[in-house]
């Protein structure tokens, strides 16, 4: 028997009485006393070797698929997991859920987000989703820029489909969820449309996924940029294009992110102008980015230790 003192909604102290029934407290002492060297034995002999099956590594316990058992059960798995096309699906999905969710937020709530904050969550988001999963994937998030890297010989042609598939999948649930979330409130279409001539519009998308391929290109397929940065430098960049040619049209830069609202919506008015325009900026920024990668030996010697900055502030002291 136990007490136990407890504290009503009042304020008022109580004791409680817990009973607790001792009768087969031998009987359990016993069942565990005699069960001990069979858990013993389980535990030196064949808990380590299920371990080591599986593929953990004592004493770190770091774990390395055992290719024994991969080779065992690959060949009755129906199909390949592409974690890279996964990757890609989710990365998609968040970046479009906050980005539209943003819009959606400012257009329903008496224009509460604004375009500044609008500008931001578009670069925040890309910022932390190229740190996340830019490892697994490469975080490309973009059709534009999955066929500018593939242009390049940067990215191999036969992933391009599978990739774009993915990103237009997580597009695509992204604005589903969307319009579930707000209905009956949500009247507005979250996909991009130009303000002014279809001409003014295809100029617009042009040199904005020309800009962003640029960067892209400069901070992560140069060995020679501080490749820490890249996730602010691409976010930034798309901050900035959001910021000042989201007005004009929208500032797709990315022909997943207005085909997905198009398909959730039904509307694919001026949706050619989203899709031509950032491909053909993409490729572009790409092949630009290439034809002025190679510099002189002094600028070479100056950036190859990674990081230019330190380097001109060791140069400056001496």
């Amino acid at each position: 028997m136990a007490a136990d003192q407890t504290s009503g909604s009042n304020g008022n102290h109580g004791v409680v009485l817990e009973m607790k029934d001792t009768s087969n407290a031998k009987e359990e002492i016993r069942s565990t006393f005699f069960s001990f060297p069979f858990i013993f034995f389980f535990e030196m002999t064949l808990f380590p070797s299920f371990k080591r099956l599986l593929g953990f590594s004592s004493p770190s316990n770091h774990f390395s698929p055992n290719p024994f058992l991969l080779n065992f059960l690959l060949p009755f798995c129906p199909f390949r997991i592409h974690l890279d096309l996964i990757a890609e699906v989710f990365g998609t999905y968040f970046l479009i859920f906050a980005g539209c969710g943003s819009v959606a937020v400012n257009l329903d709530y008496d224009k509460v987000v604004t375009l500044p904050g609008i500008s931001m969550v578009w670069g925040l988001a890309v910022m932390v989703l190229v740190y996340s999963v830019g490892h697994i994937s490469g975080a490309h998030f973009n059709p534009a820029v999955t066929i500018a890297f593939a242009t390049c010989n940067r990215f191999p042609w036969k992933q391009v489909p599978p990739y774009i598939l993915a990103q237009v999948l997580g597009s695509t649930l992204a604005n589903g969820t969307l319009r579930m979330l707000f209905t009956g409130k949500l009247n507005h279409f979250l996909g991009t449309q130009p303000a002014g001539s279809d001409g003014q519009a295809f100029v617009f998308e042009f040199i904005i996924t020309f800009y962003l391929m640029f960067i892209i290109s400069g901070v992560a397929t140069d060995n020679r940029a501080i490749g820490e940065l890249a996730g602010l430098a691409v976010g930034a960049t798309v901050l900035l294009n959001v910021m000042f040619a989201g007005p004009v049209t929208g500032a797709s830069m990315n022909p997943a992110r207005s085909l997905g609202p198009a398909i959730v919506f039904h509307h694919y008015d001026k949706l050619w102008i989203y899709i031509v325009a950032p491909i053909v900026g993409a490729i572009a920024g790409a092949w630009i980015y290439n034809l002025i990668r190679f510099t002189d030996k002094p600028i070479r010697e100056i950036t190859q230790s990674g990081s230019f900055l330190r380097s001109t502030a060791r140069n400056c002291s001496s």
